[in-house]
């Protein structure tokens, strides 16, 4: 039996990741600090322990005691905007604590490290996004993910430690911490709707993403490491069509069926066009489904009326206020 180290495994997608590798045959221990998870979340089969990948005393015992022979690190604080903001943090956790992990990885000669990297690293480019361009991208959250792009090539070169690196955009569905208004724009679309408040939209809505179904990016990352082929490659990951963020709207709003008025905010800086290629990840993994936007939706917004209502949270520890949107000012 595979023993497996998901971090990140109580929250979004490390979750689902979770559930699949369950159903696989999989040990799982999940890792996680609960800053986005839940404990409701949370298999019952797998073994849960709360912890930060920046721990790395915690780390090493881990590795010590379980013996994993794949790791999954989902682990992250995405929130692109907002990184700007919070630079030692992002950095501390979303590259420091990655560092960590690869450590770790390679003194336990573990089979394969996936990381869930994102479009992010591509920045400003004209879209769609390929694997063979040059990341550049715009953002401290971005910068950190390549970073550990670029550690877990020379990793590998240096060490052999196999990788998987997948770039997802704009994922959404089941589980998604709603109560988050710094990320995840569909969760805070639908918390707003239930709460009868109006949608809160940066700039005009003309930008564009392509929103990605759960369902779609969760089941190959967990089978990803059956795939030798797939070792030590990158590959993006979601959905093909674009939306601008008003169609989203409007959207949820169907979805949810409740009509709400959307309140536009002065424009942040953003990229204003992302979206992927994804010909490169369905030849190497041709089950990949494509749930379109409004089915995805629909699915998410039965299990968001059931988790209901979610208290949005301010985050504590803001370093720099200058240019702050002033709508993550709000209580």
């Amino acid at each position: 039996m595979s023993v497996s180290l998901v971090t990140g495994g109580a929250g979004f997608i490390g979750t689902h990741v979770v559930n699949e590798l369950i159903k696989s045959g999989h040990k799982v221990v999940i890792l996680d600090d609960l800053s986005g998870g839940f404990m409701e979340n949370v298999n019952p089969k797998a073994t849960f322990i709360q912890g930060s990948v920046e721990d790395y005393t915690l780390l090493a015992k881990l590795f010590n005691e379980h013996k994993f022979d794949y790791v999954y690190h989902l682990a992250a604080y995405a929130a692109e905007g907002l990184s700007h903001f919070i630079k030692r943090f992002n950095y501390s956790n979303n590259l420091i604590g990655s560092v960590n992990l690869i450590n770790e990885s390679v003194k336990h000669k573990v089979k394969c490290f996936v990381f869930t990297s994102s479009i992010a690293v591509y920045g400003n480019q004209k879209p769609p996004m390929t694997e063979e361009m040059v990341p550049i991208p715009e953002d401290p959250y971005g910068i950190a993910k390549y970073a550990v792009e670029m550690d877990l090539k020379v990793t590998h070169e240096m060490f052999g430690l196999n990788y998987i690196i997948f770039r997802p955009h704009n994922v959404y569905g089941e589980y998604q911490n709603i109560g988050d208004k710094y990320r995840n724009v569909v969760g805070i679309f639908m918390n707003q709707l239930m709460q009868g408040k109006q949608l809160t939209v940066f700039g005009d809505g003309s930008q564009t993403r392509a929103f990605s179904y759960i369902g779609d990016v969760a089941p190959c990352i967990a089978e990803s490491v059956n795939n030798k082929a797939a070792y030590n490659q990158v590959f993006n990951i979601g959905a093909d069509k674009e939306y601008s963020v008003n169609e989203l709207a409007t959207a949820t709003m169907d979805a949810m069926g409740l009509k709400g008025e959307i309140r536009h905010l002065e424009s942040r800086n953003e990229v204003q066009h992302a979206y992927s290629d994804h010909s490169k990840v369905k030849k190497h993994f041709p089950s990949t489904s494509n749930v379109s936007l409004n089915q995805g939706l629909k699915k998410m917004a039965e299990w968001a009326r059931n988790a209901g209502v979610r208290k949005s949270q301010k985050f504590k520890a803001i370093e720099i206020t200058e240019k702050l949107p002033p709508v993550w000012l709000e209580e």
